[in-house]
């Protein structure tokens, strides 16, 4: 059966469950609960409440093994030009494993692991000298990743190093970061795969005037020339990464130095063992007992099956508030293409708008269109079975609000009062780590990895491009001119009138 076929039935099997609810698929399926539930390691995910029955799920399977997802990930790790728009690899799973096989995989990995060494050295160094602040410096993957694990780990006491992150091009942005630095004790870190983001390169700048000269910036890039040549960066204090890594799936790289200065180098290691423990299951597990497999199908069964638009995620730990803006960049920005990779247009849709908040929060916000919107929104729930604060009854509470709501999304309350009526029928994921670590937060991040190359193989295109975000770019950087100087012109009316008024 053609690929077109395979997603005709899953619409068919999608047509046919229109009108049963979740509620009831979990009553006429004893054992659904642990049925649609998988573990890989401290990581457990439950999909009991999405809207697929077993003849349902046995065609996403049927889809799924016509993608010849296991020889896919092979090619992945073995470091295939995945990447075919750029004809290059992917392999940031070598960065954390050495799982790879061939001489590509090999040569990477060991790239890797002497670049780890001057990292570790990196960081001693910095240790032991009079530094107490740390300015990371970068935009996109090279500070949301970092900046997630950093927030989510940071020890409430007892840190080396307060580690600090810019990434916004405006001013105020790096002022209030600043204020309250003190320079001879604040060291910088400016990172960029290129070297030429002009956020990076503008924030790296003034951090550089404020402390006085070069000698406590250090770099990351994939041409580790640019920092020499522009900032006066030594050598020895630039870190390299490598184009066979996409910016956002950077953090395993030295892109990472904030992570490993913030939480310590058992830290660093152990979140890449967490990554690595999901690299092997993705590789080894059977397809039906594969978790970022079983993620990846459910995605495109909501997408494409049930034509859902929309993708709320909800973290039940404070600590992973920055999660949903991590994986807005991981998803929307690997799979928001309308172009396959044989260079025709994409039949039907790809990704859905990815966002969310931390719960409770959020409870008071959105939810009240999640649960009587007319627009279906799926949702994934991520929880942590045990909490690392001294107040036990507000992390069950926390638990409590958690299960309530997965439950009332996919059951409803029926009422005959409209305005009182609960439809439920919504779908939703729940994801548990039995508690948040550096090995569970690197596992998490390493399923929503795979998850996503699995929808991009479904949908024909490239993960790992990313030429949408180019235009605008290059768009503002041929209009700073105008903006800086009224005399110059441009020919769209509509900027022009809107720079007449920025030149009031």
């Amino acid at each position: 059966m053609a690929q077109a076929g395979y997603r005709d039935a899953l619409g068919a099997h999608a047509r046919r469950l229109a009108q049963s609810s979740i509620e009831d698929l979990n009553r006429r399926q004893p054992g659904r609960a642990q049925q649609l539930a998988l573990r890989i390691g401290p990581l457990y995910a439950n999909f009991a409440r999405q809207s697929y029955d077993q003849p349902a799920l046995d065609a996403l399977w049927a889809y799924g093994q016509s993608l010849e997802l296991p020889q896919a990930f092979r090619r992945l790790f073995d470091g295939a030009p995945v990447n075919l728009t750029e004809a290059r690899p992917a392999l940031h799973t070598a960065l954390r494993s050495d799982l790879g096989r061939g001489p590509v995989a090999a040569a990477a990995r060991a790239q890797v692991l002497a670049a780890e060494q001057r990292l570790a050295a990196m960081v001693a160094e910095l240790e032991a000298s009079s530094i107490t602040d740390i300015v990371s410096i970068g935009i996109g993957g090279s500070d949301l990743g970092p900046r997630l694990v950093c927030d989510a780990l940071k020890p409430l006491q007892g840190a080396r190093f307060a580690v600090h992150f810019v990434s916004n091009i405006d001013g105020m942005a790096i002022e209030r970061v600043l204020a309250g630095l003190d320079p001879a004790r604040t060291a910088g870190i400016l990172i960029s795969k290129s070297f030429t983001t002009q956020e990076t390169l503008f924030n790296g700048a003034i951090l550089q005037r404020w402390l006085g000269d070069a000698g406590r910036l250090y770099a990351v890039s994939a041409d580790v020339q640019r920092p020499q040549q522009q900032f006066g960066i030594a050598a020895e204090r630039v870190l390299p990464m490598w184009d066979w890594v996409g910016g956002r799936y950077s953090l395993w790289s030295a892109v990472g130095l904030p992570i490993a200065l913030a939480l310590g180098m058992d830290a660093w290691r152990q979140l890449h063992e967490g990554a690595a423990l999901v690299d092997a299951h993705v590789l080894q597990a059977p397809l039906q007992q594969n978790l970022p497999f079983l993620h990846g199908l459910t995605e495109i069964w909501n997408r494409n099956a049930c034509g859902h638009a929309s993708h709320a995620v909800m973290c039940y730990d404070a600590r992973l508030a920055l999660l949903p803006a991590y994986l807005q960049q991981l998803v929307m920005e690997s799979l928001g293409k309308q172009v396959g990779v044989d260079g025709r247009p994409v039949r039907g849709h790809t990704v859905p708008i990815w966002w969310g908040g931390a719960g409770t929060d959020v409870q008071h916000s959105f939810f009240q269109a999640l649960h009587q919107g007319t627009q279906m929104i799926c949702g994934e729930f991520i929880g942590c079975v045990r909490g690392d604060d001294p107040h036990p009854l507000s992390h069950q509470a926390l638990l409590a609000n958690l299960l309530a709501q997965t439950q009332s999304l996919a059951n409803g309350q029926p009422s005959a009062d409209l305005q009182r009526n609960y439809p439920g029928g919504r779908p939703t994921t729940t994801v548990l780590l039995d508690a948040l670590t550096s090995y569970s937060l690197g596992a998490l991040i390493a399923m929503y990895e795979h998850s996503v190359y699995v929808q991009s193989l479904a949908w024909g295109i490239n993960a790992f491009d990313q030429f949408g975000v180019e235009l605008g770019k290059q768009v503002a950087s041929a209009l700073l001119p105008a903006v800086r100087d009224r005399s110059v012109t441009v020919d769209d009316p509509v900027t022009a009138e809107l720079l007449a008024q920025l030149h009031r």
